[in-house]
């Protein structure tokens, strides 16, 4: 069976997750424009998005171990 891409899209864009993805692009982008090497790190919010984040709130460069591993709540949220 192949994959509704469409569809896809949709549940992106009604979840708010098509929103994020895009300022996920901008910020590597700004600092490719930069011309910022970013090899074996990630792009970071200062806020993240997932927390009503952007852009805006600054950005910075962080290791993939310590941008992805955040202090979780008991039912497995970011504090």
């Amino acid at each position: 069976m192949k994959r509704d891409y469409k569809q896809e899209f949709k549940t992106q864009v009604a979840r708010g997750e098509h929103e994020n993805r895009m300022e996920r692009q901008k910020a590597r982008r700004k600092l490719d424009a930069k011309g910022v090497t970013r090899q074996g790190k990630d792009v970071a919010h200062v806020k993240a998005l997932s927390k009503g984040g952007s852009n805006a709130d600054g950005i910075r460069l962080e290791s993939p171990q310590k941008n992805r591993s955040f202090k979780r709540k008991s039912d497995g949220s970011m504090k």
